[in-house]
């Protein structure tokens, strides 16, 4: 099998309410996505739609390849190579041409969902079983009469010598009679094949009835999910509008080689949604113009854009989805429930400094509906319009150069805890290398908490693991620096490894965090400064710690000597 399904998996949010996934593959198209929801039904349904559409581009995918291969079997006719040449010109040029027009494409289509299309109105595709009859092997048989032995075809007609010779007449009473028990031996096997095709005709019925039944009830459950969604959308909730905007994401029409990936969350006191959409790498986009087909050499030569024109195509086509997603989300929302959008694009490519696979948000742009809406996007020049909604994002995107998100996605960390004040019970005398490491870490929390509020951020504290992950996490909404920021505290004695520090960096790329901040109340070693070197991470030793306390107001004191007698050896 070409397609492979995973394990339907589920998982509970903050409010135990359940959200399913499931992953599929496809091998020969090489594609890979995750169905997400927060209704199984429709979670189950979402995955047969998207294994049909990958079915049958496989089934395209491979007839389009015999047919190749079938014109390359033929390279010495001339003029049937040509054809082919100027045909795969013809497509090499459309599909470029369809990435100058992604954002067109999606005016001439209504985005609000057809909940209908979702419902599964198919019959029953096993046919109703048929009785079978078994095959008619005698003359008696095939009359279906029972065999009697008092009948005239079993009853001997003697002749003259019969009669006189005992002998024969027994012989032929016999003969009679033997053919008689075979015709009544023959009817009855017949008989109990008829019985026997008739009860397996009756179980088959049975079964099938059962089938058929239970594939009614299952596809009316799913049509009712998917009423029940839609009726919860129409309401308003939450958790509807997520899945309702994942769907019209879903069924965006894009070229197989777009990812097709998004993360979505939705704010419904602010009615903000962010999306962080997965985009193709440069080296995704195809590069072929046109196939010219050497009639002295016999064989096709490709010839392709240069990478001027491929950057000024990627970057044209960045513009181009960003713009089209907000537009899809705004006309298809038509209950109004959301009244921004933030899209942050998210390329996922080789970092030609490292040779290494890096992701980043390479731009970030948020609308607001009276606004967007107004906009005549079908005459717009993409990056004109972008700039002109404040998106941010460098001027060569396909640069790749990494940019804050405007805003980012899950606030709602389950990792959060309640917070409580240490700041202001800190004196002159108290030694922070000293203090219970919980402590510290909301100390941290309030110090930061400070430090963000000036622009309007927050921080929380996570749960308590003491295995070297996130502490605390920072939410700047400023739009030129803001975004997420992992915050790690470390009540050392010693001197903080480079390891440390490391973890730090892998954790704010698991994060998907803009920045990570290391805190300790004793020092870093110059291969931890060396390391952080172009990389978007701060260190704070206790010198700073210190200064960062006096600078809001509130004193303390570092001795590591003194910490490490009361046993605080780390």
């Amino acid at each position: 099998m070409k397609t492979k399904v995973g394990q339907l998996e589920v998982s509970y949010n903050a409010r135990r309410i359940p959200s399913y996934s499931l992953e599929l593959w496809h091998d020969g198209l090489k594609k890979h996505r995750l169905v997400r929801g927060r209704e199984k039904a429709v979670v189950l349904r979402k995955a047969e739609i998207q294994i049909a559409e990958w079915n049958e581009k496989w089934v395209l995918a491979d007839a389009r390849e015999k047919k190749r291969l079938d014109k390359e079997s033929r390279k010495r006719e001339q003029e049937s190579n040509k054809d082919l040449a100027s045909s795969r010109t013809e497509e090499a040029l459309g599909e470029i041409n369809r990435l100058s027009n992604i954002l067109k494409q999606t005016l001439e289509v209504d985005d609000a969902i057809n909940w209908d299309n979702f419902k599964d109105m198919s019959e029953f595709p096993e046919p109703k079983p048929t009785r079978s009859k078994p095959a008619v092997k005698s003359q008696t048989q095939a009359k279906h009469k029972e065999p009697k032995l008092s009948d005239n075809t079993y009853q001997p007609r003697f002749g003259f010598m019969d009669k006189l010779i005992s002998s024969r007449k027994n012989k032929l009473i016999a003969e009679h009679k033997a053919r008689f028990e075979t015709d009544y031996k023959s009817w009855q096997e017949f008989q109990a094949a008829i019985e026997s095709s008739k009860q397996k005709y009756e179980l088959d019925l049975q079964t099938w009835e059962s089938r058929k039944a239970e594939f009614i009830e299952q596809q009316n459950a799913s049509n009712k999910a998917i009423e029940k969604q839609r009726a919860s959308y129409l309401a308003g909730t939450y958790d509807a509008i997520i899945d309702y905007c994942d769907m019209v994401l879903f069924e965006s029409d894009y070229p197989d080689f777009f990812p097709k990936e998004f993360d979505i969350d939705y704010n419904d006191k602010t009615k903000v949604l962010i999306a962080d959409y997965a985009m193709p790498a440069p080296e995704d986009i195809p590069t072929l113009k046109g196939i010219k087909y050497v009639v002295n050499k016999d064989d096709f030569e490709e010839q392709h854009i240069t990478q001027a024109q491929l950057f000024r195509i990627y970057d044209n086509l960045l513009y181009q989805i960003a713009l089209r997603t907000i537009h899809e989300i705004f006309e298809s929302d038509v209950i109004e429930a959301i009244a921004t959008v933030v899209f942050n694009g998210i390329v996922t490519s080789i970092d030609r400094s490292t040779g290494k696979q890096a992701t980043a948000c390479v731009l970030s742009v948020q609308a607001q509906r009276e606004e967007f809406t107004s906009i005549n996007l079908a005459n717009v020049e993409p990056k004109a319009c972008f700039k002109a909604l404040k998106g941010v994002g460098s001027s060569k995107l396909h640069g790749l150069a990494p940019v804050p998100p405007i805003m980012q996605l899950r606030r709602e960390d389950g990792r959060f805890v309640s917070t409580y004040e240490v700041a202001n019970t800190l004196d002159s005398s108290f030694n922070l290398a000293a203090m219970d490491w919980g402590d510290f870490e909301h100390l941290i929390r309030e110090v930061f908490e400070k430090e963000f509020s000036v622009n309007g951020g927050e921080v929380k504290v996570t749960q308590a693991s003491r295995d070297g992950g996130v502490d605390a996490i920072a939410f700047d909404p400023d739009p030129i620096r803001g975004g997420k920021t992992v915050i790690q505290a470390k009540r050392y004695t010693n001197t903080v490894g480079v390891g440390a520090v490391r973890d730090l960096y892998g954790t704010v790329m698991n994060e998907g965090a803009n920045k990570g901040i290391l805190v300790t109340t004793s020092d870093y070693g110059p291969d931890s400064y060396e390391f952080i070197r172009g990389k978007p991470l701060v260190l704070i030793n206790g010198a700073n710690l210190l200064y960062m306390l006096e600078k809001h107001g509130h004193e303390a004191r570092i001795d590591i000597q003194e910490a490490r007698k009361l046993g605080m050896n780390q």
